[in-house]
């Protein structure tokens, strides 16, 4: 066989088998930081974490969300963890169904022990869901939660509501007041949900102000809400996520792109702030 021929042959070998043996590795990694991370805690951890995945090697962009596959595989670790074991769940994602978001919620209030939500980056409208039935949450200092404000098809069910309001209702259509009549439900099963899973820690008052706030459409569905702001609304938050966390999302990578958005060298550890421009102690 020709030299050239070989190689082609190599490179086309590698090619193809890379990213099974790459995905592989990642699984093993990610295995071991979560049996570290466990050991080290008493705890069960879990991970939900979503990020935009390719598809094979075709390149194309999937996006990931709350599913049910989600709620069976989450629901079913739940139920495998001893009432007695402390559960770590990692959460990373953009929402996604009610329904799995509302199962997941529910079977976290109901393990006996002591549940507590990583949030490293963002859990965004039903993410926020399961991190509000945590017993205690806990934040990188820059990550944000989001609205849990239903939606109606394309539209927020608040902003159907508040249009409806101002018109004339014998003007309406009756596909129109079919819509308004589905975000009015829709907004009143969200505030019972929240209320529901925040009653026991916050207490009734606040626990049903702070389901009117995330749910009845204040902000836009993607408003970032950091955990300042929900120390505002009486909810309990801690800044300061284990290393295991951080880890965690590095062997969760983004697909990698042909020109990478961000680069930086990283310093070594005790060298920042020692430079002219850096902070004296």
């Amino acid at each position: 066989m020709e030299l050239g021929s070989l190689f082609w042959l190599i490179f086309i070998a590698v090619t193809f088998l890379y990213p099974a043996f790459r995905h592989k590795w990642l699984v093993r990694q990610r295995l071991a930081t979560l049996a570290r991370l466990g050991r080290r805690r008493g705890t069960q951890v879990i991970t939900l974490i979503h990020r935009q995945e390719t598809f094979n090697l075709l390149g194309i962009p999937i996006t990931r969300y709350i599913s049910i596959e989600d709620s069976e595989q989450v629901l079913r670790a739940i139920r495998l963890t001893p009432d007695s074991v402390p559960i770590d769940l990692v959460l990373h994602t953009p929402g996604g169904l009610v329904l799995a978001s509302e199962q997941i919620a529910r079977a976290i209030r109901r393990h006996p022990a002591r549940v507590t939500v990583f949030v490293p980056h963002y859990a965004m409208s039903g993410g926020t869901l399961l991190a509000l039935a945590a017993d205690e949450l806990v934040v990188d200092a820059g990550a944000v939660l989001g609205p849990v404000d239903p939606q109606v098809g394309p539209y927020p069910a608040a902003s159907i509501l508040a249009t409806v309001a101002v018109k004339d209702r014998n003007r309406l259509d009756d596909e129109t007041l079919v819509l308004a009549d589905i975000a009015r439900k829709a907004v009143l099963q969200m505030k019972e949900m929240v209320f529901e899973i925040l009653v026991d820690r916050l207490g009734t008052d606040r626990a049903r102000k702070a389901a009117e706030v995330l749910a009845e459409g204040h902000w836009t569905h993607d408003y970032p809400l950091p955990h300042t702001l929900l120390e505002q609304l009486g909810i309990p938050v801690s800044v300061g996520l284990p290393r295991e966390v951080y880890e965690l999302m590095e062997l969760h990578p983004q697909p990698g792109q042909r020109r990478p958005s961000v680069q930086y060298v990283p310093l070594p550890r005790g060298q920042l702030g020692s430079g002219p421009h850096g902070r004296s102690g």
